[in-house]
């Protein structure tokens, strides 16, 4: 018996252009970048609607053939409009194709018509390593969102320094800031 493979995307859909009237600002009325491009999707946007767009796309690309080989595997598993996250799955052998659909797309179809940018996150093998690749990234812009919001208020150099030097540099070290003392050493020494 063959075994069916496929391959799962977890796809982020962004809004470079801001159509919303009211817009979360900072205390000096700023508009956070975390925000504006990570916006929820309108409640129009459904699993059908994007599976069309991604035919749609992959036709448009690739004509007969790409439709024809992803007709039968694409499935939109997962959509969430409050995120902007979904899962789409599609078969192994091509899950090119609508990747390469997913990056020509810059606007929602028409019920909808809103400019976006579809981001292709990751491709993972099983459903799983989607989802909690999908939780990691909401937790990540939770925590950017704040962290942006507590520079803004009181200075970066504050905060990184409320709970004094020794754990300040802990916190540099694992937000990936690393020093260049090692280096500037091993390169006087030649």
């Amino acid at each position: 018996m063959v075994r069916l493979k496929h391959r799962y995307l977890l796809v982020n859909i962004l809004y470079p252009e801001s159509d919303t009237p009211t817009k979360p600002t900072t205390k000096d009325g700023q508009v956070p970048d975390v925000v504006s491009f990570r916006r929820p999707s309108s409640d129009k946007l459904n699993a059908q609607l994007l599976a069309r767009m991604i035919r749609d796309g992959v036709a448009d690309l690739f004509g007969d053939y790409g439709s024809g080989m992803i007709a039968s595997s694409l499935v939109v598993k997962y959509l969430s409009t409050a995120t902007s996250t979904a899962i789409i799955r599609v078969s192994r052998a091509h899950y090119r194709l609508v990747w390469a659909a997913l990056s020509f797309v810059t606007r929602l179809p028409r019920p909808i018509d809103q400019a976006c940018v579809i981001q292709v996150v990751r491709v993972s093998g099983t459903i799983r390593k989607a989802e909690e690749e999908a939780i990691r990234r909401a937790k990540a812009a939770i925590l950017r969102a704040t962290i942006q919001g507590k520079a803004s208020d009181f200075g970066l150099d504050k905060m990184l320094a409320m709970d004094g030097p020794s754990n300040s540099t802990q916190r540099g070290v694992s937000m990936g800031i690393e020093s260049d003392d090692d280096d500037d050493d091993e390169m006087d020494e030649d």
